[in-house]
């Protein structure tokens, strides 16, 4: 009893005395009043627009294919005194801060034989502090990128004949200047008999070591090197003013055969783009391709190249590949818009400040919406294709309930919240929506063009007012949302302000779909499949539009829909399906299983596993397939098809 009696009432002692507390020690002169903060180190100088003294030679020696290990040797003009090297943080096209510090190691620094310490800032850990010694004119400084060798360490970019090398991920750089001002003389040194592509221009190349001309870091940065053994070099250039090349590696030699079809396509796609925006911004472009099943897919856009990467059967299945064929399209779009023209507030003075991503919707969403057609005009994906692509972007968002309670516009933050890693509940939480929400949009504001100006003028007249601009000048024109609004009234007069803000600022529970309907066409279900989709289904199932999941062949769920008919039946993305109707679980059973539901009331019954426990899930469902289709409404204009036109 007494020993109840004392833990019922201490509590209430403790709680009395913790109150007493501060009366106490504002009573007693000198008695502990808790814990201040500690002072932040001194902030990292900000950059300057002014020249740093000297050039930085580079070379990135990525001969240690076993390890994929690049051994990196920077040698750095200095002058004695406190020296700040940044590793670069915010990256161009990633729209976070996520450059890979934690893949540096090895880091030592000498001049004239000695060592000379270093001290990583105890806030902003891509920051190491030098004191530099008296006598000292240059820093010897090497390190090694340590590529990721397993897939979750991060994209693999390096394996046994395949390279795709970017700079950032190569170099410290002096703080307290603009990237400009900051010249480089970069290099490489290759495993013997591998070939090489990149923007830069090499000067000269002794055995496996090339050196490039040279270059302020801004456009080092810019310019990524593609390197392996099994290479093509394809011409795309629309003219002899126009020098455009596919620079192709792939794991092996067959995967690099293109048919003349094929290469007709490509050759389309720089011949439509130079008729669309009828202005470039680059010396030369370079597709840099990776064909590969080991090293893994990109899509990262630069000025005058772009590191793009899919698998090995990019062009020995290219009928199964129609759900990513406009990544070369989007990729070079960006040449002109984000890499030419870019949001005021996402240009940034070195790698280090922070960017503003609140303008991704243009920056991405358009070059989105670009990409779709300038892949349809030059024959990548056909127009039955490509109409199939926008309705299912549309009926995404129709199975997206995230946009009851968040904006397009607070999507933009989604890069830095995340670190673009996947989360358990897109549909709800939202994902980078502004990429194909942000299409919508401007495919609405294309036909709108169109209706309002009786079809003489068009979004194509927008890209050619606001990228043709300084036509031949790589130098960057930062741009405001304003100065969006006022291109768009000077093409055509109408409200654009209110136009964009009412569907990105605001909550939107409808998609933006007036793009379709004035474009002539309504968004309908059924369930014939499209046929470009039929190469999908071995590997999976994706029925976001009708049971709200999408399952892999071996049964794993990728993603449940919030507010489905799964999500309801209490199904979550980290269950598998392990029988379907009491029958081991295959896709085409499940297929089967969902089309027969449409004529009997009785439920589909799933066995499930989840955390080595198996249960059952039912679901009362007789909505068949409903894959998502444009169907064209006769007596109305048939804008989108004119959209999707090759331009002559």
């Amino acid at each position: 009893m007494v020993f109840t009696r004392t833990r019922a009432t201490f509590p209430v002692t403790a709680a009395l005395l913790f109150a007493l507390l501060p009366a106490a020690r504002a009573q007693g002169a000198g008695q502990y009043a808790g814990p201040q903060p500690v002072s932040l180190p001194p902030p990292i100088v900000a950059p300057a627009d002014t020249p740093y003294p000297g050039v930085i030679h580079l070379l990135a020696d990525v001969t240690d294919v076993a390890h994929r290990v690049v051994n990196v040797q920077e040698t750095i003009p200095v002058a004695p005194g406190a020296l700040t090297l940044l590793y670069p943080q915010w990256l161009p096209g990633n729209h976070s801060p996520t450059g890979p510090i934690a893949k540096l190691a090895g880091l030592t620094i000498t001049a004239n034989g000695a060592a000379i310490p270093w001290v990583r800032d105890r806030v902003n850990v891509f920051a190491f502090h030098i004191a530099v010694p008296d006598g000292v004119a240059s820093l010897d400084v090497r390190y090694q990128f340590l590529a990721p060798v397993r897939p979750p360490e991060g994209r693999i970019s390096f394996s046994s004949n395949l390279l795709d090398l970017s700079w950032n991920q190569v170099v410290l750089y002096p703080a307290g200047y603009f990237s400009r001002d900051i010249q480089y003389a970069p290099a490489i040194h290759l495993p013997h008999g591998w070939h090489f592509a990149t923007a830069l221009t090499p000067t000269t190349n002794s055995g496996d070591e090339v050196a490039f001309q040279n270059v302020p870091l801004n456009t080092l940065v810019d310019s990524p090197l593609y390197a392996g053994v099994n290479y093509t070099r394809i011409d795309l250039s629309p003219s002899r003013a126009n020098q455009v090349h596919l620079d192709v590696f792939a794991d092996t030699p067959a995967e690099l055969e293109i048919t003349p079809e094929e290469l007709q396509f490509h050759r389309n796609l720089a011949a439509q783009a130079e008729k669309l925006f009828r202005s470039r911004h680059y010396d030369h472009y370079d597709f840099l391709l990776t064909l590969s099943n080991t090293v893994g897919g990109e899509g990262l856009e630069h000025h005058q190249s772009s590191e793009d990467g899919t698998g090995g059967s990019y062009f020995t299945d290219w009928a199964g590949g129609v759900l990513n064929s406009d990544l070369l399209a989007h990729e070079y779009t960006h040449s002109w818009n984000g890499k030419f023209r870019r949001p005021a507030d996402l240009w940034t003075p070195n790698f280090n400040v922070p960017m503003q991503d609140d303008l991704l919707w243009v920056y991405e969403g358009l070059t989105q919406y670009y990409g779709y057609v300038l892949t349809a005009r030059s024959g990548m994906r056909t127009p039955e294709e490509t109409r199939d692509m926008i309705a299912r972007v549309a009926s995404g968002f129709e199975d997206s309930p995230g946009r009851d309670w968040r904006p397009l516009l607070d999507t933009t933050n989604q890069p830095t919240m995340s670190m673009r890693a996947p989360v358990s509940w897109v549909s709800w939480q939202r994902a980078e929506d502004y990429y194909t929400e942000g299409l919508l949009i401007w495919l609405d504001a294309d036909t709108k063009i169109r209706e309002l100006s009786n079809g003489k003028k068009s979004l194509d007249d927008f890209a050619r007012l606001f990228y043709g601009v300084d036509n031949g000048s790589f130098v960057t024109r930062t741009y405001t949302f304003d100065d969006v609004v006022a291109a768009l009234n000077q093409v055509q007069p109408f409200d654009w302000a209110s136009f964009l803000h009412s569907r990105v600022d605001t909550i939107n529970p409808h998609p933006p779909e007036d793009g379709i309907t004035d474009g002539g066409y309504r968004l309908v279900y059924n369930d014939t499949e499209p046929p470009w989709m039929l190469p999908l289904d071995p590997s999976g199932l994706n029925l976001a539009t009708s049971l709200g999941f999408s399952v892999a062949s071996n049964g794993h769920l990728a993603q449940v829909w919030w507010g489905s008919p799964a999500f309801k039946a209490g199904m979550t993305p980290d269950m598998e399906i392990r029988t379907v109707n009491g029958k081991k679980f295959t896709t085409a059973d499940l297929r089967a299983a969902m089309l027969a539901a449409e004529k009997t009331p009785a439920p589909l019954q799933l066995g499930v596993e989840r955390g080595g426990a198996t249960g059952a899930i039912t679901l009362n469902y007789s909505g068949g397939l409903r894959y998502a289709h444009l169907e064209r409404v006769n007596g109305t204009p048939d804008r989108l098809d004119d959209i999707l036109k090759p331009l002559h």
